[in-house]
């Protein structure tokens, strides 16, 4: 009896032990730290995506688009970024020789782990798939503002509340959207450039505003505010940065935007990442709109109707909100 109430006694300590030291104990179990991630302000975004159609249409060579580039470096540094602006001279399509300028705002320049976030500034030229006018301006309110717009409002929250772990560099294209007219297709390039889109992307990928430049990855963001837009994984963005579509749809979903970013693949568009993956060697993704039951962007796509009344505060936010929480969880 003795030994048997001894033995019981020795199993109490034991166990006494091992919860002590936090061996099998529940209540030692290590949390993952919360990370704090700033709250994306949808009204703020709308206000950027408004503000640059405020200028008039952003075509590359005319004042518009002069003023709206000084915007944008003026606002940026603000923010606290070192801004540097890359500015070049190119021939168009349709001979139209204009002066382009990609415009590079860095965050936290001094950390090796970069995280680079892009979007194109431009306005098409010509409205060329409106049914009564295809020579008209047009505002790019989606096509080109809002990515902008998205990306100022994280730039102002990271100048702010820096996350732990990366730098950020915002990287705005210019010369994304003259490419040849609806009408004019197939016009053969010069040997200066793979195609007539993405020209400030094409000049990136092949002059980095720093040598060497290199980020852990690159997330572009094109045609994101439209109301009921859908973001399915884009083919160029799977074909080159497969991890990268799974941990922001992953996030998104945590977010509980899983009918916003959508778990299905569409087919391969011309975009600024193209360049960004096959030429600059960066991996990255394109956040953009897709119409499955058109096969296109929506009727408003290179249209007037891509105007301020087309753009949805809320979906900025969920765009942004889904970006940010990626990059403060690295």
């Amino acid at each position: 009896m003795k030994g048997n109430i001894l033995l019981a006694v020795f199993f109490v300590l034991i166990l006494w032990s091992c919860g002590s030291e936090g061996g099998n104990n529940i209540n030692n179990v290590r949390e993952e730290p919360v990370v704090n991630v700033p709250d994306f302000s949808a009204d703020s975004a709308f206000s950027f995506v408004k503000k640059q159609l405020e200028f008039g249409p952003r075509v590359p060579g005319t004042e518009s688009h002069q003023a709206t580039g000084d915007y944008l470096v003026k606002k940026l540094t603000s923010f606290g970024a070192t801004v540097t602006e890359q500015k070049f001279p190119v021939t168009t399509y349709d001979g139209t020789s204009v002066e382009l300028r990609n415009i590079i705002a860095e965050f936290f320049p001094e950390r090796s782990k970069r995280i680079m976030l892009a979007a194109h500034w431009d306005t098409r030229p010509f409205a060329d798939k409106d049914p009564e006018d295809d020579r008209a301006p047009m505002d790019g309110a989606n096509d080109g503002a809002s990515g902008v717009a998205v990306l100022l409002e994280m730039a102002r929250l990271i100048g702010r509340t820096p996350p732990e772990n990366v730098g950020i560099d915002i990287v705005l294209f210019d010369g994304e959207d003259w490419g040849e007219h609806n009408n004019e297709q197939n016009v053969p390039n010069s040997r200066e450039w793979d195609s007539w889109w993405c020209l400030g992307s094409q000049y990136w990928s092949d002059n980095k505003h720093k040598p060497n430049y290199a980020a852990y990855y690159g997330i572009l963001l094109d045609m994101v505010g439209a109301r009921g837009s859908q973001f399915h994984k884009e083919g160029i963005s799977m074909r080159f940065a497969p991890r990268i579509v799974r941990k922001v749809w992953g996030q998104a979903a945590a977010l509980g935007y899983q009918g916003i970013f959508v778990n299905k693949r569409q087919p391969e568009i011309l975009d600024d990442h193209r360049y960004v993956n096959q030429v600059g060697k960066i991996p990255m993704i394109n956040i953009v709109h897709y119409d499955p039951e058109q096969g296109y962007f929506g009727d408003y796509h290179h249209t007037r109707k891509d105007n301020l009344e087309l753009i949805d505060p809320d979906m900025l936010e969920i765009v942004g909100n889904t970006v940010m929480h990626v990059i403060y969880n690295e």
